[in-house]
């Protein structure tokens, strides 16, 4: 199938809110990790997101140049053309871009599905992240009104963080503190500012102490119970049931019963990247320690061809990453829920 259109993001997104599931976004930095991801998808038969953070993006642009939206570009034309080979829908997202970045990657993403739509064409990406959480809420939400205007017109879905996630994430980093747990009032501010989709559809990337990177299940207190409270509180103020799509952000670690939490009261979408990143080069070490001989050119040998073709080393991590993406949507219950 080709890449989602508007039509059919908006429709996987309310299958996924009234079904309560949640659709994987994973990740890619390269050709072979969207491979990884776009095969997971297909096996698993459920839609799906391909993401892209700044970094990925800078990576994706080649280290001569480094430009961000040359490498988001690229891949999406790619993948474009390459999604159509699979059986299922996929929406393209660029993932957290902070204030400092928004210029340089997500506004002329944007110009660039603006044009395409005036000419009649559906819009490069389906969904941009505004990551304004290092920000005071007002500006946040200042400048998210600015880009909800922007994104609305182009038939594209805008995703915003209104109050930090922990860790670090492509150099946007915060404290593991009580500050990591969104309020009712955070909420209703939110609703107020950008409304509840009558100005446009947007996801909310809330705060229930989520934490990016590397964490064992325990060491981060996880309430994904708040998420109700946000929107029975923004519901009993505004007249509208279950008014958010909520996003889960810093998902690796969780508990099967966070996750199920989570679902239950709203999140659509939950981020995927560490462990991903992990699957993906885990065979690849296992590969290099295995054929160590072969893959170098130890004492004056010539090494072996086979051991170091990047094919060679390349298919493993494509099969162990697209099966994390498997699990994920076994785990997010998107699995057998792609649209017919």
């Amino acid at each position: 199938m080709p890449i989602a259109t508007p039509e059919v993001y908006n429709e996987m997104l309310d299958r996924a809110k009234a079904g309560k599931f949640a659709y994987p976004a994973i990740n890619v930095t390269s050709s072979q990790t969207l491979n990884a991801a776009l095969r997971g998808f297909a096996e698993a038969e459920s839609d799906g997101i391909v993401q892209i953070s700044t970094g990925g993006a800078e990576f994706l642009g080649g280290q001569y140049s480094k430009d961000m939206v040359t490498g988001a570009v690229a891949l999406a034309e790619y993948a474009h053309i390459l999604a159509e080979k699979y059986p299922v829908n996929i929406a393209l997202h660029t993932d957290h871009c902070p204030k400092d970045k928004l210029d340089g990657y997500v506004r002329p993403l944007i110009a660039i599905s603006e044009e395409r739509v005036k000419a009649g064409r559906n819009p490069l990406f389906q969904s941009h992240m505004w990551d304004g959480s290092a920000e005071t809420l007002a500006d946040n939400l200042e400048i998210a009104q600015e880009l909800l205007e922007r994104t609305r017109a182009a038939k594209i879905i805008l995703e915003v963080e209104i109050t930090p996630t922990g860790g670090e994430e492509d150099g946007v980093s915060h404290e593991i503190n009580d500050s990591l747990y969104t309020t009712v009032e955070d909420a209703i501010r939110t609703a107020e500012a950008l409304g509840l989709g009558e100005k446009g559809r947007y996801l909310l990337a809330a705060s229930f102490g989520n934490v990016h990177g590397v964490y064992k299940p325990g060491n981060v207190v996880l309430r994904p119970d708040l998420l109700k409270e946000l929107n029975d509180g923004v519901a009993a103020k505004f007249g509208k049931a279950s008014p958010f799509d909520f996003v889960f952000h810093g998902g690796s670690g969780s508990t099967e019963q966070e996750i199920l939490t989570a679902l239950d009261n709203g999140v659509v979408k939950m981020n995927l990247d560490t462990d991903t990143q992990y699957a993906f080069t885990r065979p690849v070490a296992a590969h290099m320690f295995q054929n160590y001989d072969g893959v170098l050119k130890v004492d004056g040998e010539v090494g072996n061809k086979k051991a170091y073709d990047p094919r060679t080393w390349g298919k493993l991590a494509e099969a162990s990453m697209a099966a994390r993406v498997l699990e994920a949507t076994q785990n997010l219950r998107s699995a057998g829920n792609k649209i017919k």
